[in-house]
């Protein structure tokens, strides 16, 4: 992912023999049988293309000759992933076993269906295994209405990439806050001669996760405590200003028409001085073939708003069991096993998974191929991250549609509490709807 691989080292945490029976049991409207046996044979996980499902062909393999139970994985899109899901799930199939999915895309969709299954037990019993290690924002994002419904396996952050040379040349110091990044972007933004100031995303609704990190650092959030539209409180005016002032005054032109592909196309090409997006596109920079500021890209955590720095630090991948398997004790112990400290350590150290155990990322021959600052963000995440970037509903993708608007009114210089108050409304007719 950022630099050429090591040479694989498998680094195992379990002792030859059977799988233990640890006994899991389905949520409420789940009808599988937990009570598997010692002698199953075979599991089936599920999941989207990832490094993390490229570094499981391996665990897998090992797996298998350490225990005896094969390991089969069936990979998809993310698209093609979620329609398999629904249409096996809804007919209560227990064709598979260990399951990957999206949290904040499907989890409240599949709970309530009784997809998935309760691990809240499991997760929080095995003190070898150690369920704390994990970063909270990443246990907090698999959780909902206090049930844990699977585990992290692979994370993301949002964070600051800026030019190291125009930054020194300029004697301007990397920014902690963002009214510091605010200036620095109005003073590097040099549009006549093709040098913008920042580029982040500007379209409707693509730019929504990536708002999430200001909202939060001005002290906002999509939805306030009660689970209630909150997009038209003082906090996220100001952030939705912040935001829309930021683009317009130092972005390039036609920001509302910029997704990531486009924005982060800029910064590799050198005509940004600063991009603001996921942690996850560190690659894009560090890729001589594809970029132009492979030695001069710098890593920063995002900056202190007036409520800290807040940045979402997400999950897109976590690894849950189907309700409807008949083989969840063998799931779990894969499970458990997989994500242990020693293979989460393989895993980012051999397939740069960037998972979500504190121990991993303190580690330095673990982290050896991530760039130095990049990995001093991760190990300072602490209470900075939040875990989710988006509202956290069934309907997302209406959601998102919607609260991204106020954003491109900011972005275009309209009236920003107008179309807060007005997304505010919509937002929680949406809300109500799925009450």
């Amino acid at each position: 992912m950022f630099t050429t691989r090591r040479p694989r080292r498998l680094v195992i945490g379990i002792a030859a023999g059977a799988v233990a029976a640890l006994g899991l049991t389905a949520c409420a409207s789940g009808t599988g049988d937990a009570g598997d046996s010692a002698d199953v044979s075979e599991i089936t996980v599920v999941a989207a293309n990832s490094p993390w499902v490229e570094g499981l062909k391996t665990l897998g393999t090992q797996y298998e000759q350490e225990t005896g139970v094969k390991v089969n994985i069936e990979a998809y899109g993310n698209e093609q992933l979620n329609d398999n899901y629904k249409v096996k799930l809804n007919a209560q199939s227990a064709d598979f076993d260990v399951m990957a999915f999206q949290v904040q895309d499907v989890m409240r969709e599949f709970s309530r269906n009784g997809w998935l299954t309760d691990m809240t037990e499991q997760v929080e019993s095995d003190a070898d295994w150690n369920w704390e290690d994990f970063q909270s924002a990443a246990r907090d994002a698999v959780e909902l209405d206090g049930v844990v419904y699977g585990v992290p396996v692979m994370t993301e952050r949002q964070i600051v990439y800026y030019r190291t040379d125009l930054l020194e040349a300029a004697g301007i110091p990397v920014p902690k806050t963002l009214d510091e990044l605010k200036s620095a972007a109005a003073a590097l933004n040099d549009p006549d001669n093709g040098m913008y100031g920042i580029a982040m995303r500007g379209s409707r609704v693509p730019l929504v996760t990536q708002l999430s990190s200001f909202l939060y650092s001005f002290g906002g959030d999509f939805q306030d405590e009660d689970g209630n539209a909150s997009v038209d409180t003082p906090e996220a005016k100001k952030a939705y200003e912040f935001y829309g002032d930021l683009l317009r005054e130092s972005g390039p032109p036609g920001a509302t028409n910029m997704g990531w592909v486009e924005a982060s196309a800029l910064f590799a090409q050198g005509k940004a001085a600063f991009y603001i997006d996921a942690d996850s596109q560190a690659y894009t920079f560090l890729d001589a073939d594809n970029s132009a500021v492979v030695d001069t890209v710098g890593f920063a955590q995002f900056p202190e708003g007036p409520a800290g720095s807040k940045f979402y630090n997400i999950v897109p991948q976590t690894v849950g069991i189907n309700a409807f398997s008949k083989k969840k004790e063998a799931a779990w112990e894969f499970i458990k096993w997989v994500t242990n400290e020693e293979n989460t350590k393989w895993l980012l150290a051999n397939e740069t998974v960037p998972g979500a155990r504190e121990s991993a990322w303190n580690d330095a021959e673990a982290t050896a191929s991530f760039p130095a600052g990049l990995v001093e963000i991760i190990q300072n995440v602490g209470d900075h991250g939040v875990g989710h970037d988006r509202p956290q509903l069934e309907q997302v993708a209406a959601a998102r549609e919607i609260v991204g608007g106020p954003a491109i009114t900011a972005i275009e210089g309209g009236d920003v509490a107008e179309a807060a108050k007005t997304a505010n409304t919509q937002f929680q007719e949406l809300l109500d709807s799925e009450k």
